[in-house]
């Protein structure tokens, strides 16, 4: 069975260090990547832009860009954008024996101890881990380090394998970008249209989101 990636993240605003993560998902293991916005996020504070408007901004980034879509269930289930929840319902949509991977950033890896019931989202999903400046694994605290032991792959085709419980280093170049610095950039009144594509760039100009210096 091929691999099904999902990429969750704020995404607000997307930019172009997210896209080329998809692409280089897409890429190592020849799938269709789902980016997943959440409604509300329980582990970063609240988002600049509506959930809604991260969506849309999402949604016009990877319009035409084959092999990438959105996926908007976040924002239909109230409360907290928990990741088990997610991965609960995903997992009851497309079976026991789906391989199912989610794709995330070291930094957000490295806090999984944090996040809700996270020792039960290694029974519900492997794990594609994004390099980022700066940060490895000699980083992650003892329960992290216990629970990824044995766990490690070094070939992409092993996540297809099986359903669930593995992790995957994901190689490619490191990205600089990042969300707060385009928004910082923004509400400073730079231009950012270096790192965000046009369609969402303009609609930043739009809707006048993060004070738009775009």
């Amino acid at each position: 069975m091929r691999l099904t990636i999902y990429y969750g993240g704020t995404f607000d605003p997307v930019h172009n260090g997210h896209l080329a993560i998809a692409a280089a998902a897409q890429s190592a293991f020849d799938t269709e990547v789902i980016l997943l916005p959440s409604a509300d996020p329980p582990h970063r504070p609240p988002a600049s832009a509506s959930a809604e408007q991260r969506a849309a901004m999402v949604e016009l980034a990877i319009a035409g860009l084959p092999g990438l879509r959105c996926d908007r269930r976040e924002l239909h289930r109230p409360g907290k954008s928990y990741s088990v929840l997610t991965l609960r319902e995903l997992r009851e949509e497309q079976g026991p024996d789906q391989p199912l991977a989610w794709l995330i950033g070291i930094d957000s890896f490295l806090g999984l101890p944090t996040w809700h019931h996270w020792q039960d989202l290694f029974a519900l999903c492997h794990f594609i881990v994004v390099p980022r400046p700066g940060l490895d694994m000699d980083a992650a605290d003892s329960m992290l380090s216990v629970a990824c032991q044995g766990r490690w792959q070094t070939a992409p085709e092993a996540l297809a394998d099986r359903p669930y419980g593995r992790i995957y280093r994901l190689p490619m170049a490191l990205r600089t970008e990042s969300a707060t610095a385009v928004r910082d950039g923004l509400q400073t009144g730079r231009n950012m249209n270096t790192v965000l594509a046009p369609s969402v760039s303009d609609y930043i100009r739009r809707h006048g989101l993060y004070s738009s210096g775009v």
